[in-house]
């Protein structure tokens, strides 16, 4: 997911990187599996896990995150400056976790 790791459950709700080609009610697969647990059977991918695969389905694709403060300063130098940004984000929730 763009570089990210999330721990996923059928049912839960994600924020991820903004996705633009996505729009509202589509269907993404992520097929990047790391580990997967099913009723206490641990399988760990090398890298990831064959036919293991994440199914979503997109809530919202204009979401905005939290304002994230970036603040510089050099001591003793009079120097501060105060940058922030909101990030784009897409709405997501997990449909199912397909296992093969």
């Amino acid at each position: 997911m763009k570089g990210q790791q999330f721990k996923v459950e059928a049912g839960k709700k994600l924020f991820i990187n903004r996705m633009n080609e996505l729009e509202k009610g589509a269907t993404v697969e992520f097929e990047n599996v790391l580990l997967l647990d099913d009723e206490g059977k641990v399988k760990v991918g090398a890298p990831y896990v064959e036919g293991a695969k994440v199914v979503c389905e997109v809530l919202d694709n204009e979401c905005r995150g939290d304002k994230v403060l970036v603040f510089h300063k050099k001591r003793r130098k009079g120097y501060r400056k105060l940058n922030g940004h909101r990030q784009d984000l897409t709405n997501v929730v997990v449909k199912e976790i397909v296992i093969a």
